[in-house]
């Protein structure tokens, strides 16, 4: 079976998941037109389910994209402060638990989805660095000309936590910058810079690249994405079933072809 094939029978047996729901639901609701803001990381993933939602409960889903943290305009935090009509947000699970403390987002509703790598990627077509170990990944930093890296997640915890402790803050500066707003393959796509990180999730789909590897486990950073809905929305109840939806053992093999870890349930 090929995996179109078992992508197309997943998606079957997801959408009879959901009738099946909204029959021990009992009455049917009115078809509600919900606003979903999602983190890149889990774009892919999301794009892929949402059809099999809307076919199965009558909902139309309308959907943005933002990061989980930071200060562009698209930012998830910056969508909510300033009062963007939101029902359901899916982000990286430590921004959301921020969100949810300050009282913005329904901690009851709160699951997480999936968890996710960072990988690294190259120009279609450039040499491959070695990164199997820590000192590989270490000596292709180092001789790389431009390396980009994220503006949430991912790219905190490297320019943060992962260059210092490799001692390459000094070294890497002036050739090591943060991309705001913008995918990160994209960037190394065009030529821009010569290393990419992000979280696989979101360069494993991106075309004129080719993704080296996940980095070694011991510099590795597991970042958990989940989904909340916001306090107030105006369509909770159908934001609700959509966050089942997502996290539904049904929806794993879905989840997991785009380069995420679905949850254990």
């Amino acid at each position: 079976m090929t995996s179109l094939q078992r992508g197309r029978r997943s998606l079957t047996r997801l959408a009879l998941f959901l009738a099946a729901n909204l029959m021990l639901a009992g009455p049917a609701v009115r078809a509600d037109e919900v606003r979903v803001v999602s983190s890149g990381g889990f774009a892919a993933a999301y794009k892929a389910l949402a059809p099999a939602f809307e076919r199965a409960t009558g909902h139309t889903l309308v959907s943005a994209w933002g990061p989980s943290m930071g200060e562009t305009k698209n930012a998830i935090p910056q969508r909510l402060a300033r009062q963007e009509p939101i029902d359901v947000v899916i982000m990286v699970g430590s921004a959301l638990d921020q969100l949810v403390a300050r009282g913005q987002l329904d901690g009851d509703t709160r699951r997480v989805l999936a968890t996710s790598r960072i990988a690294l990627a190259v120009r279609q077509g450039a040499p491959r660095p070695r990164i199997a170990s820590v000192d590989e990944l270490k000596d292709a930093l180092l001789a790389a000309k431009s390396i980009a890296y994220s503006d949430s997640a991912s790219g905190v915890y490297l320019s943060q936590v992962l260059f210092p402790r490799l001692g390459l803050t000094e070294a890497l500066k002036g050739k090591a910058r943060m991309i705001p707003a913008e995918p990160v393959g994209q960037v190394v796509a065009r030529g821009d810079a010569e290393l990419g990180f992000q979280q696989l999730s979101e360069l494993q789909h991106i075309e004129g690249i080719d993704v080296v590897g996940l980095l070694p486990e011991a510099a590795q950073e597991v970042t958990a994405f989940s989904a909340a809905v916001v306090k107030g929305a105006a369509h909770a109840q159908a934001g609700q079933a959509l966050i089942r939806f997502l996290a539904s053992p049904e929806a794993a093999p879905i989840i997991n072809g785009t380069g995420l870890t679905a949850a254990q349930r």
